[in-house]
């Protein structure tokens, strides 16, 4: 079942935080609760990526994505995902997770999350999110950057964000076989 509680809680404690940059980090903290973990004792992969989305979704608002995407109908949706595993999180340890947008091209727009737990990174999510409008489908991040008072064109995507969103490009959709 979706955390909503978790959700809103970590919309009501940031409601009031400061603006961030469209490129800053957001910081947030976490705990891992016994019904977040797998049969291994520890944070199951697709709880996960669902506290990822207790990350993005106060960075979304600091950032005044929220209110641009209210103001003109836009939907946001997760559109790919690729998730580094490199340490355990156990029950009731504490999670530092640090969420940015690294940039956006001709549809997508990137985001890149960590998972820390006593100093250590123990996941790191690249997130590739879609603005999305009814039945006009995927809207252009050029869109999104300008309606938050920045230039059109993204950064130059960091090397491994381009080259991942590159070789995803070559999967075949539909999926053959």
């Amino acid at each position: 079942m979706y955390p909503y509680l978790r959700m809103f809680k970590e919309i009501l404690k940031f409601r009031q935080a400061p603006p961030l940059g469209a490129f800053d980090t957001h910081v947030s903290h976490h705990l891992c609760w016994p019904w977040d973990i797998d049969p291994w004792m520890e944070l199951n992969n697709g709880r996960t990526l669902t506290l990822y989305d207790l990350g993005r979704l106060p960075m979304i608002a600091r950032v005044g994505l929220d209110r641009v995407a209210r103001d003109r109908g836009w939907g946001l949706a997760v559109a790919g995902a690729s998730v580094r595993y490199r340490g355990r999180i156990k029950t009731f340890d504490r999670i530092e997770m640090r969420t940015r947008m690294v940039g956006w091209d001709g549809r997508f727009v990137y985001v890149d999350q960590t998972m820390w737990v006593r100093g250590e990174c123990a996941s790191q999510a690249l997130i590739r999110t879609a603005i999305t409008q009814g039945k006009r489908g995927i809207v252009p991040p050029a869109e999104m950057a300008v309606a938050l008072g920045l230039a059109a064109d993204s950064p130059p995507l960091p090397g491994w964000v381009a080259a991942w969103a590159d070789a995803d490009a070559l999967r075949p959709w539909p999926p053959v076989g």
